[in-house]
């Protein structure tokens, strides 16, 4: 993405991409959607960080899938509520699943420089 490339709908097609990626687990091309110095809720994350966070919820929860129901984008932040139905592998936010199917959202607001998230914040319910 260019800089003129940079309004709500280009963006939001960037995000949508940067979930697909997710989706398919091609952590080789994480790096087109995070910057190496990525912030992840107030904590330096950095690209390997967010990467390794990733493979450890899909560790945790192989079947897990991101779903957009909701995507609000206002250059250069994206918020999104983002639904789960999934079976978690042991504890999950402190409640023991052990594989049963649980639905769950999360809300999560974006910041991104050019085509790239710099920030993320994210509130899981």
């Amino acid at each position: 993405m260019t800089n003129e490339d940079t309004g709500p709908a280009a963006l939001r097609e960037t995000y949508l991409r940067y979930l697909e990626c997710l989706n398919r687990q091609a952590w080789s091309e994480l790096g087109e959607f995070v910057r190496d110095d990525a912030v992840h809720n107030g904590r330096a994350f950095g690209l390997k960080g967010y990467c390794e966070m990733l493979i450890k919820d899909y560790e945790d929860s192989p079947d897990l899938y991101f779903s957009a129901s909701l995507v609000v984008c206002e250059p250069p932040m994206i918020a999104a509520r983002l639904e789960f139905r999934c079976s978690p592998r042991g504890v999950f936010l402190g409640l023991p699943v052990n594989g049963r199917t649980i639905s769950f959202a999360e809300h999560v607001t974006y910041e991104f420089e050019g085509s790239k998230i710099v920030k993320v914040w994210w509130l899981r319910w």
